[in-house]
This record gives structure tokens, C-alpha cells and sequence, in this order.
């Protein structure tokens, strides 16, 4: 990929989008199997945990299926793996367009190291917290948009428990954790999340406090990737743009400010025993 070329931009593609494309595909292929097996939408839909009206929308292109169903609707045609193949290409229709190549990427990563400025980290977030970020988006975000994108952050969470598991760290603004975003009851259980996740031997969260007069990082948030090819990549996003860079050069200025943040921010068990009195304080 071309170096800082906005994955906005190159991912707003219409095969990823509702009604054309892989999900247009997808469905178009689920009706002719479940014509072909001889099922009506309504006992189609009973065998597989969703209604006639949902399994009538994937089918016409209008909703994302997500992979429970997707494994299930092949299982229960018989299909042979014809259906969950195309699992991961619908999977990747789940996410905003700019968001597209850095889930593909984190899912596969061998190390993660992410610095928060404005939200608590998607891996991170509870479900309510997802939920409460993703209704404040404006414009107006389509219910059926939120519930499709919130089961996709939380399915990106599944990379903590994967084996072999990726090194992770993360450096959080202070600001972050004091914004009760969802409300105080929300943060505190995202809090108690947060400090549930920073146990695993795998992963370090630290705190930037508000009062250090030091901080490499005023550019904003951004992500290393260490890609199971070998190759490092960062992450940058902003107001729904974002880039991916490779140039080595640029790569290391973010590294570069990544480890003095590290070092200007409190030390995983400092940041663990402040996040422990900020629950104490909501």
C-alpha cells in the first residue's frame, strides 16, 4: 500500500458497502442454497436463531450478517464451506470504511501499542461504553448501524484470548479515564475492565497524567502495528480520516514518540493503582 494514502479513501469501495458487492454476493448465494435445500425464509430462519424479515434482509444485500449466522446458514445448508469463506470479506463490511484495513491488521498482529487521547480504546470498551460512543456520533448513526458495529468492536476483543497471544500496551490519557462518556456507572465498570485486561501477562496500560509538564505525543492518537509478515505499521485517525503508513522513517518518528511516552507516563503498576483510585473516586 502506497504510504499515507488515506484508508478512508481507499477503502470506501462499494463491494463493502450494504446492497452491493460481497454482501450482495453473500446473499444472493444464501437464497439460492436455501432454495435449493427447499426451506421457506420462516423455517430457514427458525433453524438458524434469526427471524424471516432478518434473513430477508441479508438475503437482498440491505444487512451485514454477522459470522455466528454465516457459520450457522452453512452448517444448516450444507453448503461445505462455500458460504463461510466468504466470512472474512463480509466480516470487514462490519467496520466504517476508514477502519477497514487497521481491524484487518490488528487481528493478525504479533504486537499492538496504542495511545489513547480522546476515548477509552475500542479493545477495551465494555459494551455499554461502545454503545454510549457509538449513539453520540453525529450525524445520527441508524440503530441497525450501531448494533452492527458495536458486535464488531466487542469481536475484536477476541484478540486478547487468541494464541499465540500479541504483546499489548497502551498509554491513556488521564482526560480519558475521567470522562464518563455512558454515564459514572458506565465508566466505573469500563474502568473495572480496564484493570481486569492490564492483569493478563501479555498486556501494559499506562497512564499519562494531565499534570506532567512533558508529552511527546501532541500530535494525537495513534497505533503501532507489528504485522505477522514482520512489518511494523502505524495508525493514525481523526474526525473519520485516517492513514496507515509503512515509510520507515515516518514509522520510526512514531516509535520514537511512543517510547518517550511510555517513559513520561506512569509505570504499569502506578497506572494500575491510579486507575484503582479513580474507581474509588466515581
Amino acid at each position: 500500500m502506497r504510504d499515507e494514502e488515506p484508508a478512508a479513501q481507499r477503502q470506501q469501495r462499494p463491494e463493502d458497502e450494504p446492497g452491493t458487492g460481497v454482501v450482495t454476493a453473500f446473499g444472493r448465494q444464501l437464497k439460492l442454497l436455501r432454495v435449493r435445500a427447499g426451506l421457506e425464509r420462516a423455517e430457514f430462519g427458525k433453524r438458524v436463531g434469526y427471524s424471516a424479515d432478518t434473513v430477508a434482509s441479508i438475503e437482498q444485500g440491505r444487512r451485514i450478517p454477522q459470522a455466528r449466522f454465516i457459520e450457522k446458514a452453512d452448517e444448516v445448508l450444507g453448503a461445505g464451506g462455500v458460504l463461510t469463506a466468504l466470512k472474512e470479506e463480509v466480516g470487514r463490511a462490519q467496520y466504517p470504511a476508514y477502519f477497514r484495513d487497521a481491524a484487518r491488521l490488528e487481528a493478525r498482529a504479533t504486537a499492538l501499542n496504542l495511545y489513547a487521547v480522546y476515548a477509552v480504546p475500542g479493545l477495551l470498551q465494555t459494551e455499554d461504553y461502545a454503545r454510549a460512543v457509538f449513539q453520540m456520533q453525529r450525524p445520527l448513526l441508524p440503530d441497525e448501524v450501531i448494533e452492527q458495529r458495536l458486535e464488531a468492536r466487542l469481536a475484536r476483543q477476541e484478540v486478547f484470548s487468541r494464541r499465540p497471544a500479541p504483546l499489548m500496551s497502551f498509554v491513556i490519557e488521564e482526560a480519558v479515564l475521567r470522562r464518563p462518556l455512558g454515564g459514572r456507572k458506565v465508566m466505573r465498570e469500563t474502568l473495572e475492565q480496564i484493570l481486569l485486561t492490564a492483569q493478563l501477562r501479555h498486556v501494559e496500560v499506562q497512564v499519562m497524567p494531565t499534570d506532567r509538564q512533558d508529552n511527546a505525543a501532541l500530535g494525537g492518537p495513534f497505533t503501532l502495528i507489528d504485522t505477522d509478515k514482520g512489518q511494523r505499521i502505524a495508525y493514525a485517525e481523526v474526525q473519520d480520516d485516517s492513514r496507515l503508513y509503512t515509510e520507515a522513517a515516518r514509522v520510526r518518528e512514531l516509535e520514537a514518540r511512543y517510547g518517550i511516552l511510555r517513559s513520561q507516563g506512569l509505570t504499569p503498576s502506578e497506572s494500575f493503582a491510579f486507575i484503582e483510585k479513580l474507581m474509588g473516586e466515581s
